[in-house]
């Protein structure tokens, strides 16, 4: 699994952060999401997907599967 952002579509909503914060951040100037992990371990996958489906109000972030 590798984790994609796009900062463009982030709206700085910090729902991301909030559920894994290890694997996502937000830029203190703009509060858009920073990717810290794009390589999930599987304890933190399920959540992971979970904020990719249904938790990222503007689906900024992907998963591909490697």
């Amino acid at each position: 699994m590798k984790v994609h952002v796009d900062r463009d579509r982030c709206i700085g909503a910090g729902l991301c952060v909030m559920s894994a914060p290890a694997i996502f951040d937000q830029g203190e100037d703009d509060g858009l999401v920073i990717l810290l992990d794009d390589s999930p371990t599987e304890l933190e996958a399920p959540d992971t997907r979970k904020i990719v489906e249904h938790i990222c109000p503007s689906k900024a972030i992907r998963i591909t599967e490697d």
